[in-house]
């Protein structure tokens, strides 16, 4: 008897960064939930990097176990097309209903149809009252001022039932309603993509108050560093906040750490309603963020695309198998990348994969904590000099509309090619080393400088390791590079292979034989048939 195929639960907060929460030592954190779920269910990965900053390239990596560069998914306008594959339409393919709302950043939107093969339910939302504002509308203040592209809002405003309902938990209810009510027997794939913790940082009640702000962890001072990637300079230069105090840059801080607490309740409301259907046991769960955040470290808010610091690279990953399968509780320190989660999902439902893929099932560490299955992680972004219509600045335009945009600053500094150089992150558990296409390469020691405070790369205490790290760099995409596609073509049209065999083949089969080559059967293998019945006949 075959065993029922588990349900894959994805839960994926945007833009958290994996010290968010508490169970990595952040006494300021509030995610109960969460802490709760890795010390007796789950597996929470320390050492968890995604394989770019930004997004849309991130999550067409993880979804689809291949990194940025292999099909040219490097910016945030250019998401999955129809050649592309995703793990949404292996599992629909293999028997999986598949549910997820729209908030994916994963499909191209232009293309009719598309979203719907890769899913047989989309939440839309748009069916709830807008929730109230800003309990403080004009904090942002006037351009030139230093609130101005912050990113901060504060707290907002509740409405005559206590809460302030948004987009995420229409979500996460919508999502409640179909596993308590499924369509048909199938096993289900959710996938519930939240706009929290992304910025603006704001947030309602309970949660804007109950963050200690007396336990928040210092930040990391731009001034504390030398020689850091010109993309961070260039976007501080821009979004003028040198202004910022330090009582801002922490109110800032315990924001984002609120927000974070009402992603963390509602993954706990989730799971109360995996238990009440009861099918909590029955699923495979994953949380997992496509990128981290600033929040003040570097004197930044919110992301940048081509620089790779632990706080925008490391991010949560918790893993929960079905009862099943063996799992050890707890933390993780092996090292792990987001494309894992593609190889391991296939893993769970049992499935081959139709495409090449570069993610290494993570079974084995949840069954053993000791385990690792990789020696370094991978990240990259940026774009070359040629490569203008990367720059993302096209999607607003250098007018006073985009200026207002909170992302102004960061777009107009993508226009600069040095600034928005391609770059790659390598790492392991003791260096980073990031190589870049223009301008200087970084190297930092994590074990002595854990903040990367000081680019080393001149260093000439370091250029073995420099010069290890760059073969291994070339070596993986020497691995990489490309893949080749799980299909055969034919090296001729049928006009072409007709015109090479037809003097060849016996009267009576050429009908069959013409059938065949339009069909799509390769020359070589019709024309063996031929050869074999002109062979018969002479004999």
């Amino acid at each position: 008897m075959q065993m029922k195929k588990p349900n894959i639960i994805i839960f994926n907060p945007d833009q958290m960064r994996r010290d968010a929460m508490g169970h990595f030592g952040n006494r300021a954190a509030r995610t109960p939930n969460l802490d709760a779920f890795q010390e007796f269910d789950a597996v929470s990965f320390e050492n968890a990097f995604c394989q770019n900053t930004v997004c849309v390239p991130s999550r067409c990596s993880f979804t689809t176990g291949l990194y940025p560069h292999v099909n040219g998914h490097r910016t945030m306008s250019y998401l999955l097309h129809e050649h592309d594959y995703s793990i949404f339409q292996e599992l629909m393919e293999n028997g999986y209903y598949v549910w997820m709302n729209a908030r994916n950043d994963l499909i191209a939107g232009q293309i009719p149809g598309l979203v719907y093969e890769h899913a047989d339910e989309i939440y839309l939302g748009g069916d709830y009252p807008q929730p109230p504002g800003l309990k403080n509308p004009g904090i942002r203040g006037k351009r030139g001022e230093k609130n101005y592209y912050s990113f901060y809002g504060g707290e907002l405003k509740l409405d005559e039932n206590g809460c302030n309902y948004g987009y995420d938990d229409a979500s996460v209810d919508a999502a409640i309603e179909r596993i308590k009510n499924p369509v048909d027997e199938r096993p289900m794939c959710v996938f519930i993509g939240l706009t929290n913790p992304h910025p603006p940082y704001q947030v309602e009640e309970p949660f804007f108050s109950a963050i200690d702000r007396n336990k928040i962890e210092p930040r990391i001072k731009a001034s504390d560093t030398i020689g850091r990637a010109v993309m961070e300079s260039a976007i501080r230069e821009q979004m003028g906040l040198q202004e910022y105090t330090e009582e801002e840059w922490t109110e800032l801080r315990a924001c984002y750490l609120a927000m974070c607490m009402k992603v963390d309740a509602m993954f706990g409301k989730l799971c109360d309603a995996l238990k009440e259907a009861g099918v909590y046991d029955d699923s495979a769960i994953f949380v997992l963020s496509d990128h981290g955040d600033f929040t003040g470290d570097y004197d930044l808010p919110e992301k940048a695309q081509n620089t790779f610091p632990d706080c925008l690279t490391n991010v949560p990953l918790l893993i929960k198998p079905p009862k099943d399968f063996p799992v050890d509780a707890g933390i993780t320190k092996g090292m792990t990348e987001l494309i894992d989660f593609y190889a391991t999902v296939m893993d769970f439902a049992g499935i081959t994969p139709k495409h090449t893929h570069f993610g290494r099932t993570l079974l084995p560490v949840l069954a053993d904590r000791g385990i690792s299955v990789r020696e370094y992680a991978f990240c990259e972004g940026g774009r070359r000099a040629e490569e203008t219509h990367c720059d993302e600045f096209h999607m607003f335009g250098p007018d006073g509309i985009a200026q207002d945009q909170h992302y102004f600053p960061r777009l107009l500094v993508q226009c600069d090619a040095k600034a928005h150089a391609k770059g790659t992150m390598i790492r392991n558990h003791e260096y980073k080393y990031i190589c870049r296409l223009y301008g200087s390469d970084e190297f930092y020691d994590l074990c002595k400088d854990p903040q990367e405070l000081r680019n080393v790369i001149h260093d000439p205490a370091y250029t073995d390791k420099v010069e290890k790290l760059r073969k291994e760099m070339l070596l993986w995409y020497q691995d990489t590079c490309d893949v080749v596609p799980h299909t055969y073509d034919n090296r001729f049209s049928y006009e072409m292979s007709w015109a090479r065999m037809k003097q060849c083949c016996p009267k009576d089969y050429e009908e069959t034989a013409k059938e065949r080559l339009k069909n799509g059967d390769s020359l070589f293998e019709v024309l063996c048939d031929c050869l074999a019945i002109v062979q018969k006949q002479d004999s």
